[in-house]
């Protein structure tokens, strides 16, 4: 059984290190926030005092932080994870993250003689903590195989993207998707409200139609609810619209969307706070409008009603 360390026990990483626990693997754990370590810990983990510790003691070495710069000081650190990586041993980046950043330290990874890969994923805190999130890999197709166990604990749908980056292009460009449909959503919902359409109708009729998106049949239920608590918040879509725009710029491709959905939550990071939730994007319009944008029967937080299944990886077509 593969030794596995867990550096980063946040709204996503903790859900997959329990994802992990839960199956039996033999886990490792590591956070800033000790105290939210103590969870995994009572339930059989052990603590590492360093990720140069973590790394010796490892045979995977998993990151999921909040942050690029937040990785690289935890690999390049003084008592960092490079200091304890090796020969046979893999570090498997899960963070949302540059491809550049990821490709600079994982030839880093490689000269001290371990493999790298960049496994990002995509589905939301509600489907990391049933195991049923997806998952991208971007590395050789022999690191692939040997995660690719730990991949299918972690989630449903495992898919190797190719080379070393890959993974962290199409991560943002998926959440960049992500971003374009919330904030659609949340003109439609203003939009119909004003138009005097019964919310619980529009929601059904929106889900039912060529409207229809992943983000509607989720984000759409918290925002009706008036949680619009999806465990992500503004600074983070922020960091995401930069990357998928930084890739769109070194192809030559200036933006037109991606630049206006930046200055809209750049805008919402000055009146709300960049630790607000994401969703309360729509507080903008419902303050220009003066109305509300609520419905009852609507769910607190996004529950994922499917049973947790065995992963699997998934076939591109033509390949």
């Amino acid at each position: 059984m593969l030794r596995v360390g867990f550096i980063g026990l946040g709204n996503v990483g903790g859900k997959l290190a329990g994802s992990l626990l839960r199956n039996g693997v033999d886990l490792t754990v590591r956070d800033l926030n000790a105290d939210i370590a103590q969870a995994f810990l009572d339930a059989g983990a052990k603590w590492a005092g360093s990720p140069r510790e973590m790394a010796q003691n490892v045979d995977v070495l998993i990151t999921c932080l909040p942050s690029p710069a937040a990785s690289a000081a935890v690999m390049e650190a003084e008592d960092g994870a490079l200091a304890g990586l090796g020969e046979g041993k893999i570090w498997a980046e899960m963070s949302t993250t540059d491809k550049g950043e990821v490709v600079r330290l994982g030839e880093k990874v490689k000269a001290v003689g371990a493999e790298p890969v960049d496994c990002p994923v995509s589905g939301g805190c509600h489907r990391a903590a049933t195991g049923n999130i997806a998952i991208f890999a971007g590395c050789e197709r022999a690191t692939f195989e040997t995660m690719l166990p730990l991949l299918t604990t972690m989630g449903r749908r495992i898919l190797h993207t190719g080379e070393l980056g890959s993974a962290s292009v199409l991560k943002v460009v998926t959440n960049y998707l992500a971003t374009a449909n919330l904030l659609s959503v949340c003109e439609a919902l203003v939009t119909s409200k004003l138009a005097g359409m019964d919310l619980n109708t529009t929601y059904e009729a929106i889900r039912i139609s060529s409207g229809n998106s992943f983000v509607h049949e989720t984000e759409s239920q918290v925002i009706l609810n008036g949680s619009r608590d999806i465990s992500f918040t503004m600074d983070l879509v922020c960091k995401d619209i930069g990357l998928f725009n930084d890739v769109a710029r070194r192809g030559g491709l200036e933006l037109e969307l991606g630049s206006l959905f930046q200055r809209i939550f750049e805008e919402g990071q000055e009146r709300y706070g960049p630790r607000e939730l994401s969703p309360n994007i729509i507080r903008r319009l419902e303050e220009k409008t003066g109305v509300e944008v609520l419905a009852l029967g609507f769910p607190v937080e996004m529950l994922d009603d499917e049973p947790e299944e065995p992963g699997y990886e998934v076939k591109v077509k033509g390949r």
